[in-house]
Parts: C-alpha cells; structure tokens; sequence
C-alpha cells in the first residue's frame, strides 16, 4: 500500500501533535508501504512555518523533509491537471487539497489526513481510501 500525506498529516508528525505516532509510524514503514507528498502539499507547510516562525525555521524544515524516507511529487500531468480541477470545482476544495485527493487516486495511495471536515464528504462519493491520525 502507498500513502500520500496530507498537509496537516505532516504537520501533526513535525509538532508532535496528536496523531504524530501515527504518521511516524507510517514513515518508518516506507520500504514496504512507500509514502509521497505533492511538492504543493508542502508548500503547504512551508508557508505556515514561514507565517507562524519566520523564514530561518521554515527553511530548515526544507532541510529536513529529505532526512524522511518521502517521495516530493512536483510535476503536474494532465492526468493530475484535470482530476484536481475536476474535485476542487465539485467539493470546493482548495486547490492544495484537491491535487493531494487527485494524486492518491491516479497513484492508489490512501491519503493520511485529520482533515475530517474537508474530506469526510469525499470519502463518501469517491473511490479514495483515507487514513485517519485522529
């Protein structure tokens, strides 16, 4: 099985939020179960960290997302190019979020999320299998 990670997924890992054990316990795992993030997912981050402690901090973090065994996507096919457009006109996402669904379904990965008010209603109408830290 391949995961993808959500923004808030990695987020709760590099905090120690509620549900970090959870995602470290799936980073640990990545020779069997591989795990990717789309490069947007964290831009995601990188801008939170930037808002939340400055520059410095949210460069650092840059330096350490290597350190974790995580495959960065940062292209966009068309394939991706329209299932994201497709999900974020049909549940009104954001455009973060409707690339990271867009990417579990043309990868088959289960998206790692907390994001229970965003996606919730998805996992109802979409053929997407979710993870959830909390």
């Amino acid at each position: 099985m391949t995961y993808i990670l959500d923004a808030c997924a990695l987020i709760a890992y590099l905090t120690n939020e509620l549900g970090a054990e959870f995602v470290e316990k799936i980073l640990i795992n990545t020779k069997v179960n591989p795990v990717i993030m789309h490069k947007v997912n964290l831009l995601e981050i990188y801008y939170g960290f930037f808002r939340d402690y400055g520059q410095e901090k949210a460069d650092e973090l840059l330096k350490d997302i290597p350190l974790l065994d995580l495959k960065i996507i940062d292209g966009v096919s068309d394939k991706l190019f329209r299932e994201a457009g497709r999900l974020k006109a049909t549940y009104k996402l954001s455009l973060a979020d409707a690339i990271c669904l867009a990417q579990a379904q043309i990868s088959g990965a289960t998206v790692v999320s907390s994001d229970h008010h965003e996606f919730d209603v998805i996992e109802q109408h979409e053929a997407l299998n979710f993870a959830w830290l909390r």
